[in-house]
């Protein structure tokens, strides 16, 4: 058993304040960034589309700019609607952490489908390639969720729990790590082979994306405190449960569709 002891401020001079959690954001951004350059490259060249690689780099402010405001905007109006009602100027306080995954993944399909209705050149690569590189982020954006003590578990008296002195005195269940490990390691190879292993048409890797999240996202949410504001939904479902279970289904309904228009 452990005591958490980690400080979610890096350093702080005079009003500059350095956190984990934006730290966080940035690693995974510019690591994506590195990384989505090589894939969207390596799938230029076996779909003989050049303009894809060149638009990658505009396409990243969009990325940017919408998981942003997407991520924020899902945490307002899913997690925590009736707080920012009463206290509208703290939705710009993305620093303190409160971002919501779903709502940052439809931020991104609305910026990249907005991105791709400016360039007129839409192409399910561009989500394939988002898909490979998510995990890097969601792994960041974990353990900086770890460091902040926040989306803590529930208790636990296995050997590896951690108590989190910020919150109570109980040994819980390290379920940001839990989901580090999943919804950004493993998945993260996953999708790595996916990309470079196997040949599959353009959209089914986003597809599988989905999917894949959703079950680990489902898996992880056993082992966590669901959010206090919000509770269990019937008494049963987390609220994240619910999202990524709808995240599945969208999965697996994309990938039958895509399986479809093949065969025409």
């Amino acid at each position: 058993m452990l005591i958490h002891s980690l400080d979610p401020i890096i350093f702080k001079i005079g009003f500059i304040t350095i956190r984990w959690y934006s730290l966080a954001y940035i690693l995974g951004i510019l690591i994506g960034w590195w990384l989505g350059k090589k894939i969207i490259t390596f799938k230029s060249k076996i779909n003989n589309r050049e303009t894809l690689s060149k638009n990658f780099d505009d396409l990243i402010t969009y990325l940017i700019i919408s998981i942003i405001i997407g991520g924020r905007l899902g945490y307002v109006l899913f997690y925590n609607f009736e707080y920012y009602i009463k206290n509208p100027f703290d939705i710009i306080k993305i620093w303190e952490g409160g971002m919501s995954f779903h709502g940052g993944l439809i931020g991104v399909i609305v910026g990249v489908l907005f991105f791709c209705d400016f360039k007129k050149n839409f192409s399910l690569i561009y989500l394939d390639v988002i898909a490979c590189v998510a995990p890097i982020g969601l792994f960041f954006g974990r353990i900086a969720n770890f460091i902040n003590s926040e989306l803590f578990g529930k208790p636990s008296s296995l050997p590896w729990s951690i108590i989190f002195p910020k919150i109570d005195n109980v040994p819980r269940h390290p379920s940001q790590l839990y989901e580090a490990m999943l919804e950004g390691v493993v998945l993260f190879l996953i999708m790595l082979f996916l990309t470079f292993k196997i040949k599959l048409n353009n959209g089914v890797s986003a597809s599988i994306f989905l999917v894949f999240y959703g079950v680990f996202r489902i898996f992880s949410e056993y082992f966590r405190e669901p959010d206090v504001q919000v509770g269990y939904i019937f008494n049963i479902f987390s609220l994240g449960t619910l999202l990524s279970f709808i995240m599945v289904i969208c999965g697996l309904v994309m990938a039958i569709n895509l399986a479809k228009n093949e065969k025409q």
